[in-house]
């Protein structure tokens, strides 16, 4: 299979990459690269992707160094990343420092910063130093959702490569070809997924998380009165509570273990003293990362539910739409002829405004608290032209 295969609806910045990595290339590649896209596009596969084909000597090499890289073991690759909301300036000036080594096996160094725009000031200002003397050996490849997320400067110092949103259609035949799932339901997770590869792969091949998703459609259908919005947005905390525990209890229990190896310690085994401070430090890390689960897994919810009122909207407007959430499109066409378009748009409204305002750190249940009672109230109701 082609070293690239996996990366999806995106060949224009494969070609970009392929080029700037070739061996042969008349001129080496720009030293600090800002890969943006969408959620979902792909940025960190794309990213590593990139990172391996730098760090091998050969093209034959490639598979085996991406492996490496996969894993975060490559003696060449460093990696920035946050279980926190923000990434901290103690953690950036460590790679910093570490950007000045060179490279032990491979032709370049490279260093990925994932969720670049989780920098704030303070700390894309220790990378900003880094970038203005950049070592002749290492390469920086940066990832955000778009370039407006990071400082002009450090914008001005990065090659920018944009992503685009790929189609269902080439997720679900990734899914297909490359994990085995059956083609229809590869297509019905990339469909229910919005084009977010790693959520369609989580669809396709989890039954509890498609049973989850399930439930918050279901869950935002049955609201009538303000008790059924309130008991809404109880359930669906304790759905992304739930989802939040299935991606972070195996990850936290093997991190513990790999923690206790390196220190000497034996599965099971009194931890000494001399080392509780250590063990507790990974404890605090891995509660931060439950924090950013379960508002990443809101975050999800809402976005379902922004397909979901869409689709309203749509069919309102008699667009006559392909629908996101089709199993539902009896449902979703008798809320559409019982709300008016303007309504279904305030809904949508709605959605967005709870994101944003959960990306300010108010707390999920009352994010979806004041959402739900949105469906209820008399303002949203009382919208010009509603039906109801």
């Amino acid at each position: 299979m082609n070293f690239w295969a996996e990366i999806v609806g995106q060949p224009e910045a494969v070609r970009t990459l392929q080029q700037a990595a070739d061996p042969a290339a008349p001129a080496p590649p720009a030293h600090a690269w800002l890969i943006t896209g969408p959620p979902g596009s792909g940025r960190s596969n794309l990213a590593f992707r990139f990172a391996a084909a730098l760090i091998a000597r050969t093209e034959a090499d490639r598979p085996p160094v991406f492996e490496q890289v996969r894993a975060r073991t490559h003696p060449d690759l460093g990696v920035l990343t946050t279980q926190k909301l923000l990434i901290d300036i103690k953690a950036a000036r460590e790679i910093v420092t570490t950007a000045h080594y060179a490279p032990a096996e491979g032709r370049f160094r490279v260093i990925v910063i994932e969720d670049a725009d989780r920098m704030p000031e303070r700390t894309s200002n220790v990378l900003l130093k880094a970038l203005e003397e950049p070592p002749e050996r290492t390469i920086w490849v940066l990832c955000a959702p778009s370039e407006a997320d990071l400082l002009p400067t450090i914008r001005s110092r990065t090659r920018s490569l944009r992503l685009v949103t790929p189609s269902p259609d080439d997720i679900a035949r990734l899914l297909h070809e490359r994990d085995g799932i059956d083609a229809g339901a590869a297509e019905r997770a990339a469909r229910l997924a919005q084009s977010h590869i790693g959520m369609a792969r989580r669809l396709a091949s989890d039954p509890e998380s498609l049973a989850r998703r399930d439930r918050s459609i279901e869950v935002a259908l049955s609201i009538e009165t303000l008790g059924d919005a309130m008991r809404a947005a109880a359930s669906l905390v304790k759905v992304a509570e739930a989802d939040a525990a299935a991606l972070t209890e195996q990850l936290d229990a093997r991190e513990r273990d790999e923690a206790l190896r390196s220190l000497g310690l034996a599965p099971g085994a009194a931890i000494p003293p001399q080392m509780r401070a250590q063990v507790r430090a990974l404890e605090e890390d891995q509660k931060r990362r439950a924090t950013r689960s379960l508002r990443d897994g809101i975050d999800r919810i809402l976005t379902d539910l922004l397909s979901l009122y869409r689709d309203v909207l749509l069919v309102a407007l008699g667009a006559a739409p392909e629908l996101v959430n089709r199993e539902q499109g009896a449902r979703i066409e008798d809320l559409a002829e019982r709300w008016s378009p303007e309504r279904a748009l305030a809904m949508v409204t709605a959605v967005e405004t709870a994101r944003e305002r959960l990306s300010r750190g108010i707390t999920p249940g009352l994010v979806l608290e004041a959402l739900f009672a949105a469906i209820v109230s008399p303002a949203t109701a009382g919208a010009p032209g509603a039906r109801r």
